[in-house]
């Protein structure tokens, strides 16, 4: 289970027009738990909300950590509370970290970033400029004041295309993405509309050439026939129907089974579950195809079941 513990809001500042940004600290003064580039953390704010939101500062700093917050105007009330209520000095509990979203390995890497989708972005671009690797950076958002982290940017020089929609357009996405390119690695973050048509134009790359991390799930993903089905809890020893109107994760929570769920709509891998046996009907905007495919783990937060019967590692 991952460790849930309380921070102190060390600072507070305006990253851009309609961005926050906190430092976080430990209450106790003792250095944070250590992270990778990619990963995100879970803030359980007041009135039951509970958010994500990726880590943004160096992984090298265990001292405070940084992660940036857009008002969003529909705000589900997460954004809102980050906005109007916390203050530098308040305390929260914190859950994580995790990393569903990791740096890896190639020759080049094109990063393509959607408004606060940046945030991920920032300690990949830091970690393979450190290491004097080749990798370029295309950042898209309304208009350069809602941009977050401008200046922290300026340090890259050329690797570094600023796209203001208002000025330039949408991104130019066929021409970066239009030639396959074996040996790069594409990583985008952002809004819905932004990823759909990075994979999109992503088709015919080799496989496992692009990696997302969505905020939202796909459109349609949490759509499909609801059934009833069992789920067998192996190491529980429980056996549970699941009816057509309920997930897996309340009924495993309202057997008394302890869990982790956070986002309720399988984009941030809080509720991950090993699969023992059965098919899952993944419904998750997180899991590639082919970890899909494999079934050996499923979101039980959304994700239902193709076979009467479920076996999970729980």
């Amino acid at each position: 289970m991952e460790q849930t513990f309380t921070v102190v809001v060390r600072a507070v500042e305006e990253a851009a027009d309609g961005v926050r940004t906190l430092w976080l600290a430990r209450d106790d003064e003792g250095a944070l738990p250590g992270w990778e580039p990619g990963a995100h953390i879970d803030l359980l704010l007041a009135d039951g909300l509970e958010r994500q939101y990726s880590l943004c500062g160096d992984p090298a700093d265990l001292s405070a950590w940084r992660v940036a917050v857009l008002r969003e105007p529909e705000s589900r009330g997460g954004s809102a509370y980050v906005h109007e209520r916390l203050a530098a000095g308040d305390t929260l509990q914190v859950r994580g970290p995790r990393n569903e979203f990791p740096l890896e390995g190639a020759e080049r890497h094109l990063f393509i970033a959607g408004g606060i989708g940046i945030t991920p972005l920032l300690p990949m671009i830091a970690a393979l400029h450190a290491r004097g690797a080749d990798w370029r950076i295309v950042y898209g958002g309304r208009q350069r004041v809602s941009m977050a982290f401008l200046g922290e940017l300026e340090q890259y020089d050329d690797r570094v295309t600023l796209w203001p929609q208002d000025e330039l357009g949408l991104i130019d996405l066929p021409g970066l993405l239009d030639e396959p390119r074996t040996g790069t690695r594409v990583y985008c973050c952002g809004p819905g509309v932004l990823i759909d048509a990075v994979e999109a134009a992503c088709a015919a790359w080799p496989a496992g050439s692009l990696h997302v991390e969505r905020f939202r799930p796909k459109d349609g993903a949490l759509d499909g026939p609801t059934t009833t089905f069992e789920v067998h809890l192996e190491a529980s020893d429980l056996t549970l129907t699941v009816p057509a109107d309920r997930s897996i994760a309340e009924v495993v929570e309202e057997a008394g089974v302890e869990i982790f769920t956070s986002c309720r709509e399988g984009t941030c891998g809080t509720c991950e579950t090993g699969v023992l046996k059965g098919v899952p009907d993944h419904r998750d905007s997180l899991l590639t195809e082919d970890e899909k495919a494999e079934n050996d783990v499923m979101m039980i937060c959304c994700s239902r079941s193709k076979t009467p019967l479920l076996v999970l590692d729980l």
